[in-house]
């Protein structure tokens, strides 16, 4: 192939797949007749939705948790977690779990924003280090602008002919096509930067990276300090963290494997773990499972006075409003069939995560899945169901089975 036709196709790719793992490049449709799912049995209906994700070769295993708007949990595991023993995901089985990262650092950014630590508005010049040379239009990027991406930085820098060779290798075997962008590039990518005209949210993994160094700067914590401090610990989330092989369960871990991407690499067979720079360690690189995610996500729905949760609930509150797609710190907020959710979506190398909130119903939906999968139907379906599920008749009808353990 000529060297110029590879190029220009390899941007092409780029462009499609937009070098990252996110919700706005997620596919989903909800049909009107999903509501009919609430006249099941949970179970069953959970199954309907969830289930031909495994049967029809999507994914090799995934695990579905629910929370219940009593509080009460309920987990359902299909397939299997590509370990040799042939195990079925469950409540505990760690996965990476991608850009649901940012949902982490976008919440200890809000910590620091309660205590006084940093301002909404606070912008880059007074964050970054003393002489850090700026464009003016970097210069005007803002804290909240960085958490709801809305600052106008892309996805990633420009594609310079490096990134084109790791994304082209990515194509055939799966390597992090990432493992360059650390912050020196990102603070020289900052020295030219030239904002769009407009100001709308626009995914960046450039952004939330930066944001990690904010926050670490101001802190002069690590993330991983700082998850452990404020989050994972005060939450009990004894599975959560960018570490995996220091985390209890990594050794029977879900195993990665290609779906929609890479595209070279079959569907199904093995995808290779990532690790990522310093730049990108508070934006993508945490592993979880199913138990804690759910933990996490009823933390943002409780009612107490306590920092944590205003923090928490703060980062669901909309701060760029309109009709699909509106942002808030890390979340996205859409309606879904009038059920008006919260969500957050996760994709690297070989995993698929999402984690959403309906605060009307109080209830919470995390769907992991151990291949890479574009399509988030399934998961924004279940979020219906829930919602629907929700009137104190329908909770008090579902399967009881055992808090916390897979039915």
């Amino acid at each position: 192939m000529d060297a110029r036709l590879l190029v220009t196709s390899l941007v092409v790719c780029l462009t499609a797949l937009g070098l990252s793992a996110c919700g706005t490049l997620t596919t989903w449709e909800v049909q009107p007749n999903d509501a009919a799912l609430t006249q099941h049995d949970l179970a069953d209906a959970v199954d309907a939705i969830a289930g031909p994700l495994v049967r029809q070769g999507q994914t090799p295993g995934l695990i579905v948790g629910l929370l219940l708007p009593d509080g009460s949990t309920r987990f359902f595991g299909y397939g299997t977690t590509g370990q040799d023993n042939g195990a079925v995901p469950g409540p505990d089985t760690l996965f990476a779990v991608g850009s649901l990262s940012k949902g982490f650092l976008g919440a200890m950014t809000d910590m620091l924003v309660q205590e006084g630590k940093l301002s909404w508005t606070d912008t880059l010049p007074s964050l970054l280090p003393p002489g850090t040379r700026l464009s003016d239009d970097a210069a005007r990027i803002s804290v909240e602008q960085l958490a709801t991406h809305t600052s106008g930085l892309p996805r990633q820098p420009q594609m310079d002919l490096r990134t084109l060779v790791y994304f082209g290798e990515y194509l055939f075997n799966g390597n992090n096509f990432y493992r360059h962008l650390d912050r020196d590039t990102a603070v020289e990518y900052l020295t030219h930067f030239n904002a769009p005209a407009v100001l709308v949210p626009q995914y960046s993994n450039i952004g939330y990276g930066i944001l990690g160094y904010v926050v670490e700067l101001r802190t002069g914590q690590s993330v991983d300090d700082m998850l452990a401090e404020r989050i994972s610990g005060p939450l009990g989330l004894a599975h959560t963290g960018y570490s995996p092989e220091d985390l209890p369960g990594y050794e029977t871990r879900a195993i990665g494997h290609a779906g929609d991407q890479p595209k070279f690499i079959r569907r199904g067979h093995l995808a290779p773990d990532w690790r990522f720079t310093n730049l990108l360690r508070g934006s993508a690189a945490l592993y979880s499972n199913a138990h804690d995610l759910l933990v996490f996500a009823g933390a943002h729905l409780r009612q107490d006075d306590s920092p944590l949760t205003a923090a928490l609930t703060d980062t669901l509150r909309v701060r760029y409003p309109r009709s699909r797609g509106a942002t808030a710190v890390a979340w996205i907020a859409d309606d879904v069939n009038g059920v008006q959710i919260k969500y957050q979506i996760g994709i690297v190398a070989g995993y698929t995560a999402y984690l959403g909130i309906n605060e009307v119903n109080r209830t919470a939906v995390v769907v992991l899945q151990n291949a890479f999968n574009f399509d988030c139907s399934a998961s924004h379906r279940l979020m219906v169901l829930m919602a629907n599920q929700a009137s104190p008749a329908s909770v008090a009808s579902l399967p009881k089975g055992d808090k916390d353990a897979p039915l």
